[in-house]
């Protein structure tokens, strides 16, 4: 009994979509690859040819093995999953023989077989893009629609700027109330994904601004406009950059003050942000976690780090709950034997910290915050002179402790 075509199509699955939508994509590409005026028309369906690219693994690989189902079960070629796989293949071919003429045309192939150029469509297709983009000035003179032209919306960079801005959004549009924490550790974790995320793709973004235009317009005409809030929602390739540039940049400002804030002397680096946040984050689980030293800190500076936190929570008013203060202490002498090496500005204002505890006899009850150098009695000769992280952070701790004694 034959199979009705309705089944054969049901037993594709999802497959019989991918053919259709690639069915529909490869005659648009191909009309664009054979007009007179190619160049002109692709500048004008690059998201097209990056779709058929993106798309072109899974195409190839469903043809293979619908074609090997086809052959071991018999399938009618009259069916419409056949018909609909041969059209595929026929138009696969045709395009591809369209783009090898038209790179052939901009660019002979170099005699050496290693240069020959790209194995696959989808890289044919991407080197086509690039080869049309570097080969001709712009004809239209508008900005707006030059940056339309070199940034598809489906550039991998630009999707991933947009995650990265989707979560930049989310956590800083809300109202900020005064005295709640600015985000959650749940927050903090995402953002500490995110940043290096954004930052990464706002750099090939630029870099690809600069690479095909170069007089420079576009990039300045869009640098221009970041820093505005965005006021509509994106929907071209330069909206959705915008988009993700002014959230990034609130992003890492709310997170350096942030993290300046719980720092203090210390100010924390650009690249050091998304470590920060993960340890900031991981610290509520466990408070005795120390901040790795394998990524973007040294020894030294993940110690000195350490160590303003540490100092910084002695300073505050006390949490509610059960709190050690003997521990609280001995995680920052810790710390300080960590950093103890460290020398710099930031090293010396920990000192300084750490000696205005000292002449102000901290205490538990009244928090450093509230101090003030006019109200100090001045430090003995040898803590004034001493310059060791450790022994500061052992002479204010016997201080407090004497005090709170």
């Amino acid at each position: 009994m034959a199979t009705r075509p309705d089944d054969l199509r049901a037993r594709l699955e999802d497959r019989a979509d991918l053919l259709e939508a690639t069915r529909l994509r490869y005659r648009a590409l191909k009309g664009v690859l054979e007009s007179f005026f190619w160049k002109d028309r692709l500048r004008n369906h690059f998201e097209l040819l990056r779709e058929v690219a993106a798309d072109q693994p899974e195409v190839d690989a469903t043809l293979a093995a619908m074609r090997r189902r086809v052959e071991a079960e018999g399938w009618p070629r009259d069916a419409a999953p056949v018909r609909l796989m041969h059209e595929v293949e026929r138009l696969r071919d045709a395009v591809e023989r369209a783009a090898e003429r038209r790179l052939s045309a901009s660019a002979p192939p170099a005699p050496d077989a290693e240069d020959a150029g790209p194995a696959t469509l989808g890289a044919r297709l991407l080197r086509l893009e690039a080869e049309v983009l570097d080969a001709a000035p712009f004809l239209g003179g508008r900005v707006w629609a030059q940056a339309v032209e070199l940034l598809p919306r489906n550039l991998p960079e630009l999707r991933a700027a947009c995650a990265a801005g989707e979560v930049f959004e989310r956590v800083f549009k809300r109202p900020v109330t005064e005295g709640a924490p600015a985000f959650s550790d749940d927050e903090a974790r995402e953002l500490a994904r995110a940043l290096p995320l954004g930052a990464a793709a706002l750099v090939a973004l630029w870099e690809r601004l600069e690479r095909y235009d170069s007089r420079g317009r576009v990039k300045d005409f869009l640098q221009r406009r970041m820093r505005r809030a965005p006021t509509r929602v994106a929907r071209s390739g330069p909206e959705l950059l915008l988009h993700a540039a002014f959230w990034h940049d609130v992003a890492r400002v709310r997170v350096r003050a942030v993290l300046e804030a719980e720092l203090a002397p210390v100010v924390p680096r650009e690249a050091e942000l998304p470590a920060l946040l993960s340890w900031r984050a991981a610290l509520s689980e466990d408070p005795a976690l120390r901040l790795s030293a394998r990524s973007v800190f040294t020894e030294g500076r993940a110690g000195l780090v350490e160590t303003a936190a540490a100092l910084a929570a002695l300073s505050r008013e006390r949490p509610r709950g059960a709190w050690s203060e003997e521990v609280a202490w001995s995680r920052l002498e810790q710390a300080a034997l960590r950093a103890r090496a460290e020398d710099g500005p930031e090293a010396e204002a920990l000192r300084d910290a750490l000696r205005l505890f000292v002449m102000l006899r901290g205490q538990a009850r009244t928090p450093a915050r509230l101090f003030s150098p006019e109200h100090a009695k001045p430090a003995g000769g040898d803590v004034a002179k001493n310059r060791d992280l450790v022994a500061l952070v052992q002479a204010a701790r016997h201080a407090a402790l004497k005090q709170g004694g």
